[in-house]
């Protein structure tokens, strides 16, 4: 072997990490590595890329939680190698799991004589198919009773989240999506009961519309329902996506009715990643009572080394979100998330006020906790031209780090264009002053260098919802 051969003694040597042969040379992208190489170039490779991400805590787009506390952090470490599936080899994890359901349906005001079930998924989208299933289900076993078809399922549901567009086509059903119309956003009883029928497998209210963050009428659509099955003998069922509501209106609106409050709500999704403060990963769904879960949607595994009920649409995931969620429970009680979520709340109507002082904007929803979730959203006036469209403001925003989505709404409103901020744990008051500060700033830049040729939405940057 010669003397100084580097390749042979690779292992050994601790090169300044910049100046290795590792990092000389561009990272392959398109074709597997041949080579090992130093776990510590490697990481510093990659983690420089992780840079040119945006900051998570500037995202003012997301509804997910972007903050930790140390704790949940160390937590999620130790539950790395917890595959939260395998309820026989990590049988406190399942425990675990299921004292969240049972705490969810409590929260959710379950009837104490019913036997809930539920479980854990990766997220709120995967908790609504999971009631959007057991609603078909339900539906057909009642078809078939009565000797009638099961090929035209429709859906009825207000303006909703992508998650619903995918359950309709996945499973053949008509999505009757409530289209928004001028000077209505949301789903409304008499809307609702114009699309209801003889195949309507569910209606399905949410709670904090994603477009416009406003809670729809979930009380006044059940009690419209009641009416129009004692006209018609048709029993329509209802799942509520609480995606976000369902981790607010409990502590922030105990007094408003949309959950299994009422007989006709069988089921609720939510999203424990959202409000309820966990780290990404993480959802809920709970039936009212075991018989709303059909048998159907059961399945029983037994080569994990016990015989397990499996509800879920993934098998294998990760224990540490589900343990964090019990976390959370524990740590802060009604107490501290009323206190939490309060406070996203008042800077929400900090931000409304703010922002309505500006000039060109007219505030939509201003984060009243009653009526929506800790958000607010403007358009822009009628009839105002300040050199700039919502476009404009959200990209020039973004040099400073912010991510202010705009964009248009959906079917019949596509010509209202509109701007969103999601205001989660961790957005401080002082956070958003700055933020206001930046806008100033903005609208400044605008008045020396008007936007001759605006942005248009296919222009614009784009936005999860």
């Amino acid at each position: 072997m010669p003397l100084h051969s580097k390749d042979d003694i690779r292992e050994f040597i601790d090169d300044e990490i910049y100046a290795s042969s590792d990092l000389s040379t561009t990272m392959p992208k398109f074709k597997f590595p041949q080579q090992e190489q130093a776990a510590q170039h490697i990481y510093s490779a990659v983690h420089d890329e992780l840079m040119l991400d945006g900051n998570s805590r500037q995202n003012l787009a997301t509804f997910c939680q972007t903050f930790a506390e140390p704790e949940v952090r160390q937590l999620m470490d130790d539950c790395m190698d917890k595959n939260m599936v395998d309820k026989d080899e990590y049988p406190q994890t399942a425990e675990i799991e299921a004292r969240c359901v049972h705490m969810l349906a409590d929260l959710w005001n379950s009837p104490e004589s019913a036997n809930t079930i539920g479980c854990s998924t990766t997220g709120s989208s995967e908790a609504a198919m999971l009631g959007g299933m057991a609603m078909k289900r339900a539906w057909e076993k009642r078809r078939k009773e009565a000797g009638k078809p099961i090929d035209r399922p429709n859906l009825v549901t207000g303006p909703v989240q992508v998650c619903w567009h995918k359950f309709a086509r996945y499973w053949d059903i008509e999505l009757r999506e409530i289209p928004m119309e001028e000077g209505r956003l949301i789903m409304t009883p008499e809307e609702v009961i114009q699309r209801c029928d003889e195949n309507t497998i569910g209606v399905v209210p949410t709670l904090g519309v994603t477009f416009t963050c406003q809670y729809e009428p979930v009380q006044a659509v059940a009690e419209a329902l009641d009416r129009f099955e004692e006209e018609t003998g048709i029993d329509i069922r209802m799942h509520v996506d609480g995606a976000s509501g369902g981790f607010l209106a409990p502590f922030c609106a105990p007094d408003l009715v949309w959950d299994f409050r009422l007989p006709r709500v069988k089921s609720i999704n939510t999203s424990g990643h959202k409000f309820g403060l966990s780290p990404l990963g993480v959802g809920w769904v709970i039936w009212r009572e075991e018989a709303d879960l059909p048998e159907e949607e059961i399945f029983w595994v037994n080569y994990l080394g016990g015989n397990m009920r499996d509800i879920a649409l993934n098998f294998s995931r990760p224990g540490g979100q589900v343990v964090c969620q019990y976390y959370n429970f524990l740590r802060l009680g009604r107490e501290g998330y009323r206190r939490t979520h309060t406070a996203c709340y008042d800077t929400a109507k900090y931000l409304a006020e703010e922002i309505a002082k500006l000039g060109p904007f007219e505030v939509i929803y201003d984060g009243d906790m009653a009526s929506g979730i800790p958000a607010m959203c403007w358009k822009m006036k009628a009839g105002e031209d300040p050199g700039f469209t919502l476009y404009d403001f959200a990209d020039r925003l973004r040099t400073r780090g912010w991510q202010v989505p705009a964009y248009a709404l959906p079917a019949n409103r596509e010509d209202l264009v509109i701007q969103r901020i999601l205001v989660r744990h961790g957005v401080s008051r002082d956070l958003s002053s700055i933020l206001v500060e930046d806008m100033k700033r903005v609208i400044e830049h605008f008045e020396k260098h008007p936007v001759h040729t605006t942005m248009t939405a296919a222009e614009a940057s784009g936005f999860s919802h």
